[in-house]
């Protein structure tokens, strides 16, 4: 298949368009409301989850799918690392470059 300008174009703007709805939408609906309090304390732990559940992914499940229960100690041990930096800093930016650095280095080590 083949690709033109005017469609690469139409996939950024279409794709601008799906990253943009879901921040804009919940501003336009909230922003003559008060946001209830319990919304506030559950949005808080969205963040965490998401991240988990990514890194989860990525050192537990394979390309096709399966359970890896062994083969990634360093992504094991990166995690521990990254965990200990994201309690102590409480920063998810200090905690995403420690654990690329910490991958890094372990890969090359282990």
């Amino acid at each position: 298949m083949h690709y033109d300008v005017t469609d690469h174009l139409l996939i950024v703007i279409l794709g601008f368009f799906v990253a943009f709805g879901p921040r804009y939408i919940p501003i336009l609906f909230f922003s003559n409301r008060k946001i209830p309090e319990w919304f506030n304390d559950w949005m808080k732990y969205v963040p965490v989850s998401l991240f988990t559940a990514i890194v989860v992914k990525d050192i537990f499940i394979s390309g096709s799918y399966k359970f890896i229960s062994s083969g990634n100690f360093d992504l094991i041990l990166a995690s521990i690392i990254v965990i200990i930096i994201s309690y102590w800093t409480r920063s998810m930016a200090i905690s995403v470059v420690f654990g690329l650095v910490a991958v890094m280095l372990l890969s090359m080590v282990v």
